[in-house]
This record gives C-alpha cells, structure tokens and sequence, in this order.
C-alpha cells in the first residue's frame, strides 16, 4: 500500500509540475447552432487551470511524504 502511495504520490507531483510549467491546454468542441441536420460546431483550445498544478504538487508531495514515512517506522 506505500508503494501505491508513493507511486501515486510521484506522479501526481510530475503531473503538477508540468501543469504549472508548461500551461497546456485541452481542445473543446462545441454545438453553436442547430438547424435540422446542419450543425455548427465550434472548436476551442482552452488552459487547464493554473489551481489543479497546485493541488497536484500538494497531494502528491502528501502522498509521497506519507509512503516515505510509513515506511521508515516500520
């Protein structure tokens, strides 16, 4: 289970990094209108927000501190 924890906690760590670092993005499409069988479609590239790095870093440091010290006291 703390080798889960640690693994988990690692790449929740790199993931969050990597979000406050680089800013991706994700591709979003959506229906603008309607009407009878033809469809408009939008496509937008939007920013994955800037707060789930932060709680990635924070979880996953958690996580990692955690499996790190549950190990030690055994």
């Amino acid at each position: 289970m703390r080798l889960l924890s640690m693994i988990v906690g690692i790449i929740l760590l790199v993931a969050g990094i990597w979000v406050l670092a680089g800013h991706p993005t994700y591709t979003s499409t959506d229906t603008a209108a309607k009407l009878g069988p033809l469809e408009l479609q939008t496509t937008q590239d939007k920013a994955v927000p800037t707060w789930t790095g932060i709680a990635g870093v924070v979880v996953g440091g958690i996580l990692l501190i955690g499996g790190l010290a549950s190990k030690r006291g055994r």
